[in-house]
């Protein structure tokens, strides 16, 4: 994808990067380690994440032969200022953009009724990807995912409306049942649920690839009809705006022909829910990013002096650690903060919309251009 905002590294020290000294760097290191065993076996893929920054992977074996995740603040600081240098992000815009996500928790079953009508799918066995899971939020100006026809041709997959009125049935794709369109609409953007069954236990259910269609913000499109303003614009509005008119709900869903497909987490793999590395979320410490400017894997300090919801004062100001992607998150300091499981990260969520700043440490040894590119 052409960068429509080319942006430049521009190496700082630590003792520039203000509030550095007093963050969790153990909290920020234990995230870190939790990329490294993917980066490492994938780094022989063709196309791989760790194959963009191969000093990144060297980083992560020296990280993991130190032992445990449960390093000390002061010894996981050690160890990033010793293997990475601070990079300002530095671009035509003065400052980025920081939203919210998290993981809703719905009610749901495993079978459909009166009060549960509402399906989730599987993936299909016909949808195939044009680009890696990876790269599909920098990518996602254009067709991801195809429908690969049984004599090989490749076409346009249904699109949200066309899936909801029933193109996938008969099929035998459905994974869950949710109570209304907008529970499955909400979990779709977010990328991953857990879903409360009738007998009180839980599943977790995670992305497991879109229909392919170019995302289109719900928000943005009832701001422009009329509906809202910027400033109205939230989660919880827009979840209320939606269910009190049904058909009307559909109609604005509809705008997004974009369609998330889902798979159940099981063991070990269900500790959280993934981002696009395939390896579980830590609340407060994954970030998703555009990885046409940056590199999943990569600690990226964040500051956001008017992001006060989120800290106990001053703002946000922390280390986080690139895990994830989305379809609405472009541009080189545009971020989406993981905020965890539940209601009150929803609430989180979807009140943070504010400017911020990247910082992007990188590996020492890397020979990655300072100009942010592809």
């Amino acid at each position: 994808m052409a960068q429509t905002d080319p942006a430049t590294y521009v190496p700082i020290a630590y003792d520039n990067i203000a509030g550095w000294a007093g963050d969790d760097h153990g909290a920020a290191f234990s995230a870190f380690l939790k990329s490294c065993p993917r980066l490492i076996s994938s780094a022989a893929e063709e196309g791989a994440v760790a194959a963009r920054l191969p000093a990144l992977v060297d980083v992560c074996r020296t990280a993991m032969a130190l032992g445990p995740p449960k390093a000390t603040s002061s010894q996981a600081r050690a160890f990033f200022e010793a293997h990475f240098t601070p990079h300002r992000v530095t671009h035509k815009a003065a400052q980025g953009l920081l939203t919210g996500y998290y993981e809703p928790l719905l009610d749901g079953s495993r079978t459909k009724s009166a009060t549960y009508p509402t399906p989730i799918y599987r993936r299909p066995p016909d949808l195939v990807n044009l680009v890696a899971e990876t790269e599909r939020g920098a990518k996602a100006h254009a067709l991801t995912h195809v429908r690969q026809t049984p004599d090989g041709r490749r076409e346009a997959y249904a699109t949200r409306a066309e899936i909801e009125a029933g193109a996938l049935t008969g099929q035998n794709l459905e994974l869950m049942y949710l109570k209304n369109p907008v529970d499955v609409f909400f979990m779709q953007v977010q990328g991953s649920g857990r879903i409360r069954l009738p007998n009180g236990s839980k599943v977790r259910v995670t992305y497991d690839g879109k229909n392919g269609h170019p995302y289109t913000s719900v928000g943005r499109y009832l701001i422009d009809t009329g509906q809202f303003t910027t400033e109205q614009v939230s989660l919880q509005s827009l979840e209320t705006w939606l269910k009190a008119d049904p058909e009307r709900g559909q109609k604005a869903m509809w705008q997004n022909k974009s369609y998330v497909f889902f798979r159940e987490l099981a063991g070990a793999e269900a500790d959280g829910p993934h981002g696009a590395l395939q390896i579980p979320l830590t609340t407060g410490r994954s970030l998703a990013i555009d990885t046409s400017y940056h590199a999943l894997g990569l600690p990226v300090w964040v500051a956001s002096p008017k992001l006060v919801h989120a800290t106990q004062s001053g703002g946000f100001h922390r280390l986080m650690v690139a895990q994830d992607v989305g379809s609405a998150i472009r541009g080189p300091e545009r971020g989406d903060i993981y905020f965890g499981s539940g209601e009150a990260a929803g609430k989180l969520a979807g009140i943070t919309k504010h400017p911020a700043n990247f910082v992007v440490l990188l590996p020492k040894d890397d020979t990655l251009t300072r100009t942010v590119r592809p």
